[in-house]
């Protein structure tokens, strides 16, 4: 399980005792059971396993059974023991997506690192046609799908405005570069959720996003 809402994953670590023990797993470099947990924190057994599976179940940490050295299988039962999951979490207001634009410019580099600014664009458009084509598998329509990733769209007479960046940072010390990928980002994720009647634009505006979804020419009322 990973953290989709990192508000779940916050929400689980503003109690002081559920966070001591998420930072004692995550720097333990080995599963910790829960007698283990207990003893390290000072909790009781009981208390120490309760946090432990609300912090499993906020995403922040995975669980299994692991035999003790030397148990027979099937005989007695192996201990639950818990682990990190995933790469933490981050929350920003409003929200930002660095890391999804980095894994894309590491990917260009690694492709093709004499013409990586063209790289960038084809993994900019086929990250987005992925992210696209994920989201709609799972039911969302482009309104959705645009604030999941934290685009904040609103739609203003015939135009969907982004009213978020999420690249902001970035954006405003490297303008082209950026605005050009997140173009080609949305490019393709409009492809993978399968929305026609919507293409990419760039249309630089101070306070939002450089690129906004305009209506497809032939679809377009009178074209």
């Amino acid at each position: 399980m990973t953290v989709d809402d990192p508000w779940t994953g916050v929400t689980a670590l503003v109690d002081p005792s559920r966070r001591t023990l998420y930072d004692y797993v995550r720097r333990a470099g080995h599963p910790v059971s829960r007698e283990e947990a207990s003893d390290a924190t000072g909790m009781s057994r009981s208390l120490a396993a309760f946090h432990l599976d609300k912090l499993v179940n906020a995403g922040l940490l995975q669980a299994r059974y692991q035999p003790q050295p030397g148990q027979l299988r099937g005989r007695g039962r192996s201990p639950k023991v818990y682990e990190p999951a995933g790469e933490g979490i981050a929350v920003t207001i409003p929200e930002r997506r660095y890391q999804l634009i980095a894994e894309i410019l590491a990917a260009a580099v690694d492709d093709d690192p004499t013409h990586a600014d063209r790289a960038a664009g084809r993994h900019a458009h086929e990250r987005g046609r992925a992210l696209g084509a994920a989201l709609a598998a799972e039911g969302a329509d482009l309104t959705t799908a645009l604030a999941h990733l934290g685009f904040e769209p609103d739609s203003a007479a015939e135009r969907t405005l982004l009213r978020n960046c999420p690249f902001h940072g970035l954006a405003t010390r490297h303008t082209a570069l950026v605005c050009g990928l997140n173009h080609a980002f949305l490019t393709g994720l409009l492809l993978g959720l399968g929305t026609t009647d919507r293409h990419a634009v760039l249309a630089p505006n101070p306070g939002r996003c450089c690129v906004e979804l305009a209506p497809t020419p032939d679809m377009h009322p009178g074209a």
